[in-house]
């Protein structure tokens, strides 16, 4: 954590370089899996470069990490970060910055106490989860912008398990997820990101952006497809706003091919997960 990335190329050849500024080391410990599908370009390229894109925003807030009890602060000194493919300066986050009574701060002397305002707590352990989040969003955009170029192909889930400050941080994309089993108990760590557990967003989604569907998909949920003689008749349904079924009469519309069908393809469910044994925790 006490180095920084000078710039992140796909694959091989990943330079770091040592920072000078006698800053405070943090240890964090990884474990990754990614499953690639379609080809194999994907999960490698996030294999190389994912724990270097989670320790390049863990890097941004590391004095604040390294300060045991000091909440975050509301805000810092602006300076533009490019966190995707540039090299990003080490902030420096003054101590009167990180005190919660620095000037203009609510609560400080001469900031006149709000009506209705009242400033959120923010915790140093979602730091390092919007670190994580963050990550996960630049590697995807990195694929996207090198995909072209590079011939990368594919895509993949993603899993990844940190340990940093005694913590355990899990985070996933795709239909992967982790456990715990600790003295024969099973802990879900993290849920799998499928159409099903999705099917609310994506069809929100396509109710808000219906030219997406192309005018060949329905955004509404039915237990089956539906039959050109069932127009007319009644039939299950649901739609964004519902986590139950209700009836509805269907109509030429609704022929359209669902897009969300079916319940996924059955496999075991361990096949997609990763196992952490704590023997002592």
């Amino acid at each position: 954590m006490a180095r920084r990335r000078s710039s992140l190329p796909n694959g091989e050849g990943l330079s770091l370089q040592d920072n000078s500024d006698g800053s405070e080391d943090i240890t964090f410990h990884y474990w990754a899996l990614f499953d690639g599908h379609a080809g194999s370009g994907a999960a490698v390229m996030a294999s190389r470069l994912l724990h270097h894109h989670i320790a390049l925003h863990l890097q941004e807030v590391m004095e604040i990490l390294c300060t045991p009890n000091l909440l975050p602060p509301t805000c810092l000194d602006e300076e533009p970060i490019n966190h995707l493919l540039s090299a990003t300066s080490h902030r420096a986050l003054s101590r009167a910055a990180s005190l919660r009574g620095a000037a203009g701060a609510p609560g400080s002397p001469s900031t006149p106490p709000t009506r209705f305002f009242t400033e959120k707590k923010v915790s140093q352990e979602s730091l390092v989860i919007g670190a994580i989040e963050n990550a996960f969003k630049d590697m995807d955009t990195q694929i996207e912008k090198e995909k072209a170029s590079f011939n990368i192909s594919g895509g993949c889930t993603a899993l990844m398990v940190a340990c940093l400050q005694g913590k355990l941080y899990v985070g996933n994309a795709g239909d992967s997820r982790a456990i715990i089993i600790r003295a024969g108990e099973v802990y879900p760590m993290s849920a799998e990101f499928t159409p099903e557990s999705e099917r609310q967003r994506l069809q929100f989604l396509a109710y808000m952006q219906p030219q997406l569907l192309g005018n060949e998909f329905t955004h509404l949920e039915f237990p089956r497809r539906v039959q050109r003689k069932e127009v007319g008749k009644r039939m299950l349904y649901r739609d964004f706003t519902m986590s139950g079924w209700a009836y509805k009469t269907i109509e030429d519309d609704d022929l359209k091919f669902p897009l969300i069908y079916g319940e996924g393809k059955k496999e075991s469910p361990y096949d997609r997960t990763v196992f952490i044994y704590l023997e002592k925790m």
